[in-house]
């Protein structure tokens, strides 16, 4: 098969859906040998596309930014195949929510949530805009759908109407360099680069509304009048992104200058330390189409507390303390319990590494060759 993949994702975002595609597309060239790869990026080479790839792996550069690509295929519609760009295909994958124009091939598209539609007063407002008719466009002309999670695959089909038989769920996997690190330079290194104090609650995600911090930084005022412990800090990492002002009109509001910190994006590489160092990680977000930091601070051995809404019960298991994300009370104890009960502390440890071992990007790379294989058949 000559199978014809969107790689622009992967080459120039750091988190997100860069990771999802350079964790799935890396995994699946290095098990299949016999099959023939086009991957394609839009925008040059992008600052995470650096790679080594075995040789039945062609990538193609393309000088059009994805803006001008956006424009051409989604906004103007204009039909211009991607086979204009890859050459002949036999299966075109996009990992990215939509679809571009295709000549002759089967197509396969991702659709990673559908937060947008569920929550759309948390989504940025030009982006809604375009999610909202591209998204269902694509979906409709897709042979075959994935979906991170059985919660993204009910959503496609009770809000769209998709026959659950185009819909195959693949879930992420966590890298193995995600583990308990006991290397004591190289936390201290990370300790110094991000000011991070000894003890400190983390929280990783983007700046934005649907990752729900305001009720979080509540939760953790809260926290330090119940905690018998209240030298703990709160760390939220992570990017800022949109309608992002009212997270830091709460800390003000609370008088938490200085015990909430903000460190901003945080190298790839020092996410392994970073979950490490931290005494919990809390999650609280209203909705995730799969929710991989859960994982990946549960591979690092840190216990987790985490929201009970759309996947996160799916990916956690009986990994983590759930909590309804509306309750504040309810995080600010469920967090004293995850500090103060040794106990509950060993065996959520004990129970999330092994809950982040059943998911690997090989198992998943695995699967999506198998989708590909019958959509070719």
């Amino acid at each position: 098969m000559r199978i014809g993949i969107d790689y622009t994702a992967a080459a120039h975002q750091g988190a997100g859906i860069g990771r999802y595609t350079r964790g799935l597309i890396r995994a699946l060239t290095h098990l299949d040998r016999r099959n023939e790869y086009r991957l394609f990026v839009a925008g040059g080479g992008g600052p995470f596309g650096q790679a080594r790839w075995p040789s039945n792996v062609r990538l193609r550069i393309i000088p059009l930014s994805q803006r001008n690509l956006t424009r051409i295929w989604h906004r103007l519609r204009i039909p211009l195949p991607v086979e204009v760009f890859t050459g002949l295909l036999d299966i075109f994958y996009s990992p990215d929510f939509v679809l571009p124009p295709v000549w002759r091939a089967r197509t396969l598209l991702t659709v990673h949530d559908l937060s947008f539609v569920r929550y759309p007063q948390t989504a940025d407002p030009r982006l809604y805009r375009y999610l909202n008719v591209a998204v269902p466009r694509s979906v409709q002309r897709a042979d075959h759908i994935l979906a991170d999670s059985r919660n993204t695959a009910r959503d496609l089909t009770e809000l769209w109407g998709v026959p659950p038989e185009r819909i195959s769920v693949l879930y992420s996997g966590v890298e193995p360099r995600f583990r308990p690190l006991t290397d004591g330079a190289d936390l201290a290194r990370v300790r110094r680069r991000y000011g991070l104090p000894s003890h400190f609650i983390l929280s990783v995600g983007t700046l934005q509304p649907r990752k729900n911090y305001e009720r979080l930084i509540q939760a953790f005022g809260q926290l330090r009048e119940i905690a018998e412990d209240r030298s703990y800090h709160l760390v939220i990492v992570g990017d800022r992104g949109w309608l992002y002002e009212p997270i830091f009109d709460c800390v003000r509001r609370l008088g938490l200058e200085g015990e909430v910190l903000f460190p901003g994006f945080v190298a790839d590489e020092d996410l392994p330390a970073l979950y490490t160092l931290a005494d919990l990680f809390a999650f609280p977000s209203l909705y995730e189409g799969f929710g991989l930091p859960v994982l990946e601070a549960m591979a690092c051995g840190t216990p987790v507390v985490c929201s009970n809404a759309s996947s996160l019960p799916e990916v956690a298991g009986e990994a983590a303390l759930l909590v309804d994300p509306l309750d504040v009370e309810g995080w600010a104890e469920a967090m004293r319990r995850a500090l103060e009960d040794e106990e509950l502390r060993r065996e959520l440890v004990a129970r999330g590494l092994a809950q982040a071992r059943r998911f690997t990007w090989e198992r998943a790379a695995e699967e999506l060759l198998e989708i590909c294989r019958a959509l070719q058949a």
